[in-house]
């Protein structure tokens, strides 16, 4: 499935999904972000949509070496875990969570086989779909750091969100 058939599944009540489709998986829709890093925040964050006609079509559309699609694929996974048990310590509201380890491995992070900085935008763009407020923090510091500007973070962040977006009109479509 390519992109193009992706926008025609919208409904009229997503054309607003669909013009961004088009616009966020662009250079000069993704400011900031080179067209690998772009690509890469899609991929993963089709996958961690777990919408297969979405993924199918984001698949289409990038281009990424295979380390690329399989980190794609490790952030999705490693932040489904993740995103779960770091939400639970951030919202339960008991200092002694955090003190916890978590005991949980998570090697993939630190030798994801790509640049680091772009796992860790990968990372960032499924957690807002998640919602770990405590990743986010974490993956933003991450790529602040490695020299990512905040308007490349937007970009990632939008990605995600009109990937999710396209997920869930699809899901709601009669």
């Amino acid at each position: 499935m390519s992109l193009e058939q992706l926008k025609d599944q919208l409904p009229d009540y997503a054309k607003d999904i669909r013009l961004n489709l088009s616009s966020v998986l662009t250079a000069e829709g993704a400011t900031d972000l080179s067209i690998n890093q772009i690509h890469g925040v899609a991929l993963s964050s089709a996958y961690a949509t777990r919408n297969q006609t979405v993924i199918a079509a984001i698949k289409a559309e990038v281009s990424l070496s295979d380390a690329e699609h399989e980190a794609a694929k490790a952030a999705a996974t490693i932040m489904g875990m993740n995103n779960i048990y770091y939400r639970f310590v951030h919202l339960v509201g008991d200092e002694e969570y955090k003190k916890m380890p978590a005991k949980l491995r998570m090697n993939v992070i630190g030798a994801p086989g790509i640049p680091k900085v772009d796992f860790e935008l990968y990372s960032l763009a499924v957690s807002a779909i998640n919602g770990c407020g405590m990743c986010i923090e974490a993956h933003n510091h991450e790529v602040l750091k490695a020299g990512v500007t905040k308007l490349g973070i937007q970009s990632a962040i939008r990605i995600a969100a009109v990937i999710n977006a396209t997920a869930q009109g699809l899901a709601i479509a009669d």
